[in-house]
């Protein structure tokens, strides 16, 4: 039996009797007969049930968007100057919201390789039809059957350009095939013809793949295998360095620190937790300090937690993110949820809360203070910046006063009205 080199030993995570595995399983294979090695390999996949496979791999693996996965693809390609093995895997969703990509990767023909996992449906969120979805295929939102044409994705990307493009059942030992594939100067295309175990297979009982293939009219074989030059990047001699020495400035103000200062502020949506933040840190760049700033918010953005995680230091930070913070701002339900787990693991340091929200800590110092009352939910977290720089003192606060006499913000509320009450 073959030894794994690429995926991780240990069960895929995949439904039972889903062909996702079955790709895997062959692409391990192929890529060992080929003689890569794990770090030969680029793994770009997205959003979907496909995608859940990035920590089985050995490989280099990018995860993206939603029908992004060719693009970034595409991307890395360029840029690596075809000196690694670029392997895009999507499904039939991503190569619909995909679908320029997949055109515009084929088309200019960029050195990778695009899996497309065809199980004819969206799996991973309820088993929707996708535009891959043949007529008469049923799905549980869909149970009477699809009615519109689908998509014929390999004329599609023949048309394009592609250099191999080959559409196949995934059943059983396909390595070679994929060996083929991967093998290829250019773009090289597989789609791979599944049926969804959990939603597929429940929706249409008694139906058989090569039947189901077969009656949608989907070709299996191989549409083009043509050799065609692969993209290629011109080369530029002239490499700057990214850091001008001339953009350098002087600092306008001091700072007090001779060892880094860790700050995080956890708020909600919409109530300006970011840009509290950015200034803040702008201010320590303006007082000659080094500073990372890093943001986290769900993607929702208009509701739920808003969080940003501050570093202030006399030398050079390389990183971004607190996991030991000096000073915790805690302004909302949201944010004290969502700080949870760091608020739990703090040994030292100080946690500045509103004093709306009830909280206690057995190691650490809490401050309870009435930010929203004295300034309401939207400048609660502008007036925590300016209450933590004037208490801990990293730097003169006449420099955070000047970045905000500087934003547009400070035309509607004045910066006395945050000073009054420090």
């Amino acid at each position: 039996m073959m030894e794994n080199k690429f995926l991780i030993a240990e069960q895929l995570p995949f439904c039972k009797g889903c062909g996702h595995s079955t790709i895997n399983e062959n692409l391990e294979k192929a890529l060992q007969k080929l003689g890569y090695s794990p770090l030969d390999v680029v793994v770009v996949t997205d959003i979907g049930c496909h995608g859940i496979v990035d920590k089985n791999l050995y490989t280099h693996t990018v995860h993206g968007l939603h029908g992004r996965s060719v693009a970034l693809g595409s991307g890395i390609s360029a840029a690596l100057g075809n000196k690694k093995k670029v392997i895009v895997m999507l499904g039939d969703g991503g190569a619909t919201i995909g679908m320029q990509h997949l055109i515009d990767a084929a088309h200019r023909n960029f050195d990778m390789t695009a899996i497309v996992h065809n199980n004819m449906l969206y799996g991973m969120t309820g088993g929707q039809p996708s535009e891959f979805t043949p007529p008469g295929f049923k799905t549980p939102t869909n149970p009477e059957g699809s009615v519109k044409p689908h998509y014929k994705l390999c004329s599609l990307i023949v048309e394009a350009g592609a250099s191999f493009v080959s559409r196949i059942n995934g059943i059983g030992d396909f390595s070679d095939h994929l060996a083929t594939a991967i093998s290829k100067k250019g773009f090289s295309l597989v789609e791979v013809m599944e049926i969804c175990p959990s939603y597929g297979v429940k929706a249409n009982p008694g139906m058989k793949l090569t039947k189901l293939v077969q009656e949608a009219d989907l070709d299996i074989k191989v549409f083009t295998d043509t050799e065609k030059k692969s993209f290629n990047l011109p080369k530029n001699t002239e490499k700057q360095f990214l850091i001008n020495e001339n953009d350098r400035f002087d600092a306008e103000f001091s700072h007090f620190l001779n060892k880094s200062m860790r700050i995080m502020i956890y708020g909600s949506a919409g109530g300006g937790v970011q840009l509290a933040a950015e200034l803040l840190a702008t201010a320590a760049v303006k007082s000659g300090l080094q500073v990372s700033k890093k943001g986290s918010y769900p993607v929702t953005v208009g509701i739920g937690f808003s969080a940003a995680e501050i570093i202030l230091s006399p030398d050079e930070i390389n990183f971004t993110g607190s996991p030991e913070p000096d000073h915790i701002i805690v302004l909302t339900e949201d944010g004290k949820e969502y700080a949870r787990d760091v608020i739990a693991s703090m040994d030292h340091g100080t946690i500045w809360v509103d004093t709306s929200i009830n909280f206690s800590h057995n190691k650490v110092e809490v401050r309870p203070y009435n930010f929203t009352e004295r300034m309401g939910m939207k400048s609660a977290a502008l007036y925590s910046m300016f209450y933590l720089a004037d208490q801990t003192r990293p730097f003169l606060i006449d420099a955070l006063i000047s970045v905000y006499n500087e934003n547009k913000l400070s035309q509607k509320i004045e910066v006395s009205k945050f000073l009054q009450f420090i």
